[in-house]
């Protein structure tokens, strides 16, 4: 469980998700991460600068503001964030390399919450190859 403590936030779990494949004991294989929820998503993006991070809910709020008229906020008022969430997906696959996450010096895993704050479930899966 990831909590979150804002309406959107970017929160970076390359740390959780590494530790979960140290433990696996796998060397060589992939690492699947997916959050449970339909207005958060995953993403690998630069975890060294937050406010990559900003502006990444910044530019979504943009391109699909709220109260921008969408059918469903007729049910609940968060069709923005459920469309944000779907252009960003709910899942990120990196390899894994000698027993560690293969990501690039300035990549990390991050949580993109879209509708906080909550407590979102993800599920990690290590497949070994």
């Amino acid at each position: 469980m990831v909590e979150t403590r804002e309406t959107r936030e970017t929160r970076d779990i390359t740390e959780e998700v590494r530790r979960v494949v140290k433990a696996s004991g796998v060397r060589d294989g992939l690492c699947h991460v997916m959050v449970l929820h339909a207005t958060a998503a995953v993403v690998v993006n630069e975890n060294d600068d937050p406010n990559i991070g900003v502006d990444l809910v910044d530019a979504l709020e943009r391109l699909v503001p709220k109260g921008g008229g969408w059918l469903h906020d007729r049910v609940d008022g968060n069709a923005h964030a459920h469309i944000q969430a779907a252009i960003l997906g709910p899942s990120e696959t990196v390899p894994i390399d000698e027993g560690d996450l293969q990501l690039g010096t300035w990549q990390g895993i991050m949580l993109v919450e879209l509708e906080g704050p909550r407590r979102r479930r993800l599920v990690v899966r290590i497949v070994e190859a």
